[in-house]
């Protein structure tokens, strides 16, 4: 009972001096006691301390609840606002849709923190449910013991202390509380990994619970981590730093294994190809029409952003007897381009090449081609095709792309 105390001291460490903190109070044994603790604990501290039940009208008894939380407020001498919500699935499953309304309920709160009665049980569980659907560090890391919702802090006092502790204190201090009928349902998919799944993990691994909300800590770290290196990144380019709430979104998208990975941000286009982050300055819509070289040694293309460059060669580049006398054309990829730079391999798909060749699908789109007629003549980072390929001693061109950022 004291380590719960002595828990909720440290996680309070935040200054709520002068603040109003609100309890979530659902008049589970959790929140009961989490409002138990806050109670005794507002002196000390200096914060103004009020409740919120959010009404989900879900189950038969969700009136009675509420009545139950009146009372308890009115005895303990603890402001309470009953909130009343609709609901709605979605698409998403019965937990998520509730989980979302409540959410939406603190978010309004007029309040400087909230306080959530989740708990190491709890927080064992996320990891486990979050790691089971594939999730990435983020969602390993599962409930942070402190964080932001709008401009309010968001605080779970109990996140490191287990179910069995809370109980102990719970009847300790003669509480009462309610229960959820819906928690001995295991056909939701948290009360399966809790009723099913954790008590045979429990008979190997007694500590199972301490050990996946010891792993979060550690995922949180790596997180906060990755977050300060975004930042750092930002920084070093000229880029502003982004909110919170975006650049945690930025991190979701960076980390995930889309390749049509773009995120605009301050002016600029960051984009993940092969494990690595480019940026670039947000290109303008791209206006381009297919246009001739007539000899010129400089071909600017301001729509691709760049220009084209062709020296005189020895044996090299295209050959200049081929072109007999027509024109190069300068055009972009249509879909189905072949090229055969090799004479020792077939003919391959541009796409092939390009991605062979480590060039992002983004810059594909705006390489400028060279084109004889049909004939698909030179691409660049790829060369000049084995059939326009000036022979040893014979006059050829060099062509070269050279972007505006080069």
């Amino acid at each position: 009972m004291a380590s719960s105390r002595k828990r909720l001291n440290a996680s309070l460490a935040a200054d709520l001096r002068g603040k109003h903190l609100v309890a979530g109070l659902s008049g589970g044994v959790d929140s009961v006691v989490l409002l138990h603790l806050l109670r005794d604990l507002a002196p000390r501290h200096g914060y103004t301390l009020s409740a919120v039940h959010v009404h989900h009208g879900l189950s038969p008894n969700a009136d009675a609840w509420a009545r139950f939380c009146r009372k308890l407020c009115r005895d303990w001498g603890v402001p309470l606002a009953v909130r009343r919500v609709s609901v709605h699935k979605a698409g998403r499953g019965l937990e998520a849709a509730a989980r979302e309304a409540r959410r939406a309920v603190f978010a309004r709160l007029r309040a400087d923190a909230i306080a959530l009665a989740h708990q190491l049980d709890d927080q064992a569980e996320t990891v486990l449910l979050n790691l089971l659907r594939g999730a990435g560090t983020r969602g390993a890391a599962a409930m942070p013991a402190a964080g932001r919702l709008g401009g309010k802090l968001l605080l779970r006092p109990l996140l490191q202390a287990p179910r069995r502790e809370i109980l102990a204190y719970a009847r300790a201090h003669q509480l009462t509380w309610i229960e959820d009928e819906s928690n001995r349902d295991d056909a939701l998919t948290r009360n399966f990994l809790r009723l099913r799944v954790g008590p045979l993990l429990e008979q190997r691994f007694p500590r199972w619970r301490d050990s996946l909300a010891r792993a979060a800590r550690h995922f949180a770290a790596a997180d906060a981590g990755a977050s300060r290196a975004l930042r750092e990144f930002l920084n070093a380019r000229g880029l502003r730093a982004p909110s919170e709430a975006k650049l945690l979104d930025m991190l979701k998208q960076l980390t995930s294994r889309g390749t049509r990975t773009l995120i605009r941000h301050d002016g600029a286009e960051l984009r993940v190809f092969r494990g690595k982050v480019e940026i670039a300055p947000a290109a303008e819509p791209m206006r381009f029409a297919a246009m001739s070289w007539r000899g010129e040694p400089r071909l600017p293309i301001p729509a691709l952003g760049g220009e084209l460059r062709f020296r005189r060669a020895r044996g090299r580049g295209i050959d200049v007897a081929l072109l007999d006398g027509r024109e190069l054309r300068v055009r972009l990829r249509g879909g189905g381009e072949r090229l055969r730079p090799d004479a020792r391999r077939p003919r391959r798909s541009l796409k092939n090449l390009f991605q062979e060749a480590g060039v992002p699908p983004w810059r594909r789109e705006r390489l400028p081609l060279l084109f004889c007629g049909d004939a698909l003549v030179w691409a660049p980072g790829l060369g000049v095709d084995a059939a326009w390929q000036a022979a040893s001693g014979a006059r050829g061109i060099l062509p070269e792309w050279r972007p505006a950022s080069a």
